[in-house]
C-alpha cells in the first residue's frame, strides 16, 4: 500500500529479525539500560498513527466560523468539557474528552509523508548526518520492563502504519517486536517470541544447554560490541520465550465479550484492546495504526463514512478501559499523524499536504485532563498561541517518563547525542 508519493508504509516500520536463540532476540534486550533515579508519571505510551496525514481541522480545531471554502461540511459538538468543541463524527470520544488533552498549536515544515513520519516518530528533525531512533526504540533503550515481557511492541499486518519503528543510531537491538495478526481473526503473533510449530519448551531448553557447551569457545572469538552482561540478556530472551506473560496478553478471549465489541471487532480495535493487555503487562510503549488519512480527495466522505467511525470507537473504549483499569495516569496515548492538512479544501473536495498547522490529542501520563493546548488563527492556518514544535512534543512526553530532553545516549561511533536536540519541555502540560 502506497500513498500520494508512492511511499511504502512498510519502508518506515524497519522491524529486526530475531533467530529462536541467535544474537537477534538477546540483543534486542542485551542491551536494554535504565533510566536514572527522576521520578515517573508515566510507565508506558501506546501510540496510535494515524498514516497518510489526518485532516485535524475537520477533526479536532474545526473553524466553523471561517469561510465554506475552509470551514467544509463538518459541525462541531460540545464534549465533556465546556468550551471543548470536537467534530460530530467524533461523538464517543467526546464524552472522554474530560480525560485527554488537546494539542492544537503543534507545526513543523516537513509536508512530506516519509521524511514528516520520521519527525513525527522520533522527535527530531530529520538529518542526513544522523538516523535518529523512534519513541518507542527511546523508550526500550531507557525503560526498564518486567522479566519475560518485551519493552517495545508494534503491530503490523492487515492494516499497515507508516509509524517509523526503527532503533536509527540504537541498533536493531531495540527495534520492536512485530505483531502480526488478521484483521477477523486476530490471531496473533509475535515475532521473536512465539515458538515455531512443533518446537516445544523441553526443546527450546535442549537447544540453549547445547548452545551454552560452546558458548565459552565462541566468547574468546568474539570481537562483536557485546558486554560482559550478555549472558544476563541472553537470558531475558530466553525468559521472554518460556514466560506465558506475553502469551497471556494476547489472549483477548479472556477478555468480556462487551469489552471486545466495545473496542470494535476489526484489527485496529482489538489490537486497542491488546495494547491494553500488553501495558498491564509491563510493556513500555506499544504502537498500532490506522491507514487512509491522505485524503486528497473525497475528504469528507471517507473520514465520515470510514476513518472517523472507526477511530471513534476504539479511542474512547481504550481512554475509558484505561482509566477502569486504574491505567490512564500511568499510560499516555497519543494519537497522531505525520502532519495535517491544508485548511483551503481543493476542487477534488479534498485537503493537501500542511504541517504549519495541526493537532494531536494525549490522555493519561499525568497529563493534563480536560485541556486544551494552544489555538490556531481564524482560518487554521498557522498557530497563534503556545506554538510547539514535535520536538516539543516529545520532549514532554519523556519528561513524564521520567527522562530530560537533553538525555545523552551514545551512537555506535562513541558520539554523545541528546535525545531530542532541538526539544523542549512544555511547561504548560506539565
Amino acid at each position: 500500500m502506497t500513498d500520494c508519493e508512492r511511499f511504502h508504509r512498510r519502508d518506515f516500520l524497519k522491524l529486526g529479525t530475531a533467530g529462536l536463540l541467535g544474537l537477534g532476540l538477546a540483543d534486542l534486550l542485551r542491551l536494554e539500560a535504565r533510566a536514572g533515579n527522576a521520578k515517573r508519571k508515566a510507565t508506558s505510551i501506546i501510540m496510535l498513527w494515524l498514516a497518510g496525514g489526518p485532516a485535524t481541522i475537520d477533526m479536532w480545531d474545526l473553524k466553523s466560523d471561517a469561510p465554506e471554502n475552509i470551514r467544509g461540511d463538518f459541525k462541531p459538538i460540545d464534549t465533556s468539557v465546556k468550551s471543548v468543541r470536537i467534530c460530530e463524527f467524533l461523538p464517543k470520544t467526546a464524552k472522554v474528552m474530560d480525560q485527554c488533552t488537546l494539542v492544537r498549536s503543534l507545526h513543523h515544515n516537513v509536508a512530506a509523508h516519509g521524511p514528516g513520519t520520521v519527525y513525527m516518530t522520533t522527535g527530531n528533525r530529520p538529518t542526513p548526518a544522523l538516523d535518529y531512533p523512534s519513541l518507542g526504540a527511546l523508550a526500550s533503550k531507557l525503560l526498564p520492563a518486567p522479566a519475560g515481557v518485551p519493552s517495545y511492541v508494534a503491530f503490523t499486518g492487515a492494516r499497515e502504519n507508516g509509524f517509523n519503528g526503527a532503533a536509527g543510531y540504537l541498533g536493531s537491538a531495540y527495534n520492536p517486536f512485530e505483531v502480526e495478526g488478521g484483521a477477523n481473526r486476530m490471531q496473533l503473533r509475535v515475532q521473536g517470541v512465539s515458538l515455531p510449530d512443533g518446537f516445544s519448551v523441553s526443546d527450546l531448553e535442549y537447544r540453549n544447554r547445547l548452545l551454552e557447551s560452546f558458548d565459552e569457545k565462541f566468547k574468546a572469538l568474539d570481537d562483536a560490541d557485546l558486554p560482559a552482561s550478555l549472558d544476563k540478556f541472553h537470558q531475558q530472551a530466553l525468559d521472554i520465550l518460556r514466560s506465558d506473560k506475553t502469551k497471556k496478553a494476547f489472549d483477548l478471549e479472556k477478555e468480556p465479550k462487551e469489552v471486545r465489541e466495545r473496542y470494535g471487532q476489526d484489527a485496529l480495535g482489538q489490537s486497542a484492546l491488546a495494547a491494553r493487555r500488553l501495558v498491564e503487562a509491563g510493556v513500555r510503549f506499544v504502537t498500532l495504526g490506522l491507514g487512509g488519512w491522505d485524503t486528497h480527495a473525497g475528504n469528507f466522505r471517507t473520514l465520515s463514512t470510514q476513518l472517523l467511525p472507526q477511530l471513534d470507537g476504539t479511542l474512547a473504549a481504550l481512554i475509558t478501559d484505561l482509566n477502569d483499569k486504574g491505567l490512564l495516569d500511568s499510560t499516555i496515548v497519543y494519537c497522531a499523524g505525520e502532519f495535517g492538512r491544508t485548511p483551503q479544501i481543493n476542487n477534488a473536495s479534498g485537503r493537501d499536504h500542511w504541517a504549519r498547522s495541526m493537532a494531536v490529542l494525549l490522555a493519561g501520563g499525568g497529563l493534563p485532563k480536560g485541556f486544551v493546548l494552544g489555538s490556531t488563527d481564524a482560518r487554521g492556518m498557522a498557530p497563534d498561541a503556545d506554538p510547539c514544535s514535535p520536538d516539543d512534543l516529545s520532549a514532554t512526553i519523556f519528561h513524564q517518563l521520567g527522562v530530560k530532553p537533553d538525555h545523552e545516549l551514545t551512537t555506535s561511533s562513541g558520539r554523545p547525542v541528546a535525545i531530542f536536540r532541538e526539544g523542549r519541555v512544555i511547561e504548560k502540560l506539565v
